[in-house]
């Protein structure tokens, strides 16, 4: 259950990933405009904001990915702990979003549910090892 949970951590991992070149590095793009529903003016005037928001988004997947590496080289403790904190934060900002935004509810179970599934998986899996 331990290496099902790695698995979907890096995959929510990479998810964020791109949602961080999105949101910080094409936001302005036709595609990424169209992705969100966003004009070019309203691309251009919350492309600061979004260039942020992407970095947070970032963080999260180097969070992810560092407590994967470490579950996977030895340090269970610290890598489960790091992969609780990025795949919980992921989970709870998509809940933010299915909540407070209807027209978004599919964008949050996009980036929601493989972070949720990696916290239920490896929560189960260290329960069952300890």
């Amino acid at each position: 259950m331990v290496i099902t949970a790695l698995v979907l951590a890096g995959l929510a991992a990479l998810v964020h990933v791109y949602i961080f070149y999105m949101e910080s590095l094409a936001w302005t793009s036709p595609r990424v405009r169209a992705t969100f529903g966003t004009s070019p003016e309203e691309a251009q005037s919350t492309k600061e904001m979004a260039f942020n928001q992407g970095f947070y988004n970032l963080f999260l997947a180097l969070t992810t990915s560092i407590g994967v590496v470490l579950v996977a080289s030895g340090a269970s403790d610290a890598g489960s702990a790091l992969v609780f904190a990025g795949t919980g934060s992921m989970a709870a900002a998509a809940t933010v979003l299915f909540v407070s935004s209807a027209d978004k509810r599919g964008a949050a179970l996009k980036q929601g549910v493989l972070p949720l599934l990696a916290v239920i998986c490896l929560a189960i899996g260290l329960a069952l090892q300890g």
